[in-house]
C-alpha cells in the first residue's frame, strides 16, 4: 500500500488499484441539480475519492425533501442545497476542489456553467428545457455525460436500467428527451431510466426513500466505472 494515499481512501484502493485512486483524485466531475438524485449521486463521488467537483443548484431545502434527499435534515430546511452540498463534500474530502454556481440553469448561462474541463457532467435536474441545454453543450465540447430520467411515482428499483436514450421505453420524460434530442440531431445520450410503469399519477410525483438515492448511486458508479475503464 502507498504510505502517501490517505487512509480514508485505502479500502478503495484495495479493490481498483493506486492509479485508478489517483485518476479519481484528479478528475473533475460537473452535477447539475442536488436533489434525490444528484444529491446521492455527489456522495457517490465524494467518498469514491473525486476531487474535483462543479456543482450547481439554485434551490433551498424544504420539509417535503426529507423522505428522499440525503442533505434534507430538520436542521437543514430553509438552507441552500448549494452549501449544504459543499459543506458535506468537506466534511467527507477536505482536499476535494468544488466550484459553485447557485443559479437555475437556462440556454442563457450554460456557456459559463459548462467549459470542457470538465471530465463527466451529470445531469440530476427535472426541468426540460435545462436538461436539453446541459446535454447540447457536454456534446458539443465532448465531454462524456449521464442523464437521469424520471424516478417518481414508482417503488421498484430493480427495474432502473443504464442505456442509450434511443433505447428507453416506458419513461415519459424519455420520451420526450428523445423527440428533443432528435430535434437537434444528437445521435447519443446515456442515460438512466425506469422501465416500470408509474404507480400512480400525481404532480408533483410522488417518492420514496429508495428511489432516487439507488438512481443517484447507479450513476455515481456508472461514472466512477468510466473514469478508470482505461486504467
Amino acid at each position: 500500500m502507498d504510505n502517501n494515499i490517505n487512509n480514508w481512501q485505502d479500502r478503495t484502493q484495495i479493490l481498483i488499484g493506486e492509479s485508478a485512486v489517483n485518476k479519481l483524485n484528479n478528475s473533475k466531475v460537473a452535477v447539475f441539480g442536488l436533489g434525490g438524485v444528484g444529491g446521492y449521486a455527489v456522495e457517490a463521488l465524494a467518498r469514491s475519492g473525486i476531487g474535483k467537483f462543479k456543482i450547481i443548484d439554485y434551490d433551498i431545502i424544504s420539509e417535503t425533501n426529507i423522505n428522499r434527499q440525503i442533505i434534507a435534515l430538520t436542521d437543514t430546511i430553509g438552507q441552500k442545497k448549494i452549501d449544504v452540498v459543499r459543506e458535506r463534500i468537506a466534511k467527507i474530502n477536505p482536499n476535494a476542489e468544488v466550484e459553485y454556481f447557485d443559479v437555475f440553469v437556462s440556454p442563457d448561462n450554460i456557456t459559463q456553467l459548462i467549459d470542457g474541463s470538465e471530465d463527466y457532467i451529470i445531469d440530476a435536474v427535472d426541468n426540460i428545457t435545462a436538461k436539453i441545454a446541459i446535454v447540447k453543450r457536454a456534446k458539443e465540447l465532448d465531454v462524456a455525460i449521464i442523464s437521469s430520467m424520471g424516478t417518481g411515482n414508482k417503488l421498484n428499483p430493480f427495474m432502473y436500467k443504464i442505456d442509450d436514450i434511443y433505447k428507453t421505453s416506458v419513461c415519459p420524460l424519455a420520451k420526450v428527451m428523445r423527440k428533443e434530442l432528435r430535434a437537434r440531431d444528437i445521435a447519443s445520450l446515456t442515460v438512466l431510466y425506469s422501465t416500470e410503469l408509474p404507480k400512480i399519477k400525481s404532480k408533483p410525483p410522488a417518492s420514496i426513500s429508495y428511489m432516487p438515492s439507488i438512481a443517484g448511486l447507479m450513476i455515481g458508479g456508472k461514472v466512477i466505472e468510466d473514469l478508470i475503464k482505461d486504467i
